[in-house]
């Protein structure tokens, strides 16, 4: 399925945002703290086209490394060119061939509700992340808040699928989207996961009224 969409899939993620999801990136990246090692070693999971692991690579003062790992390698293939400091792996986020400790900073955009296993995606992010680094996961959510829930699920269940289909040209994919956000635990449940799975000062902070949310953990020494 990402294979089949990955040719639209930037155009979509900044149309059906209505471009928010740049800014939503950036805030993402300002919350790994990277400036304490700004030479650092990143991971990028479930780097896609490699937007996020881009808007670290880019930023200014920025002189590390951001592997940027998925497993839809025409994925990454199509975020070539991106950021001169990436190097995409095609790799699974379940089993990460890297060993332990390996990076300052781990970020996830957009990716662990499609994961098979979170647990473990959490359990592989912690391993290869070095003591004192943070793991911050960007990712989609339900508002609370109504009137917009109501706009969201009509939005979500109905103008997306129908534009999803029409400029990707995939029957299935922007109807696993909003399915994939519905059965996804809510923020405050995955922080609980994330502590569960050994990260501490964990937090999270929502976005344009509940839509999107940041999720921070550090492994503690």
């Amino acid at each position: 399925m990402f294979t089949a969409i990955a040719p639209r899939y930037d155009l979509l993620n900044h149309l059906l945002s209505l471009n928010a999801d740049r800014r939503w990136r950036r805030q993402a990246v300002a919350a790994l703290d990277w400036e304490r090692t700004p030479g650092g070693r990143y991971l990028d999971l479930c780097a896609g086209t490699l937007d996020l692991a881009a808007t670290l690579a880019n930023a200014p003062g920025f002189s590390g490394q951001v592997i940027a790992a998925d497993f839809v390698l025409p994925m990454l293939a199509l975020g070539r060119g991106k950021g001169e400091r990436v190097a995409p792996v095609n790799a699974d986020a379940l089993e990460l061939p890297f060993v332990d400790a390996a990076f300052d900073g781990v970020m996830v955009g957009f990716g662990v509700r499609n994961l098979a296993d979170l647990d473990q995606g959490l359990a592989e992010a912690r391993r290869v992340l070095s003591n004192g680094g943070r793991l911050v996961i960007l990712e989609l959510a339900i508002p609370g808040w109504q009137p917009l829930r109501g706009l969201y699920f009509l939005y979500f269940r109905h103008l997306l699928p129908f534009i999803g289909k029409r400029i990707s040209r995939h029957r299935d994919a922007y109807d696993y989207l909003p399915a994939s956000v519905l059965a996804f635990p809510e923020p405050a449940a995955l922080a609980r996961r994330m502590a569960r799975a050994g990260f501490t000062a964990v937090s999270y902070r929502l976005l344009l009224g509940g839509i999107c949310a940041i999720h921070v953990g550090t492994r503690a020494p």
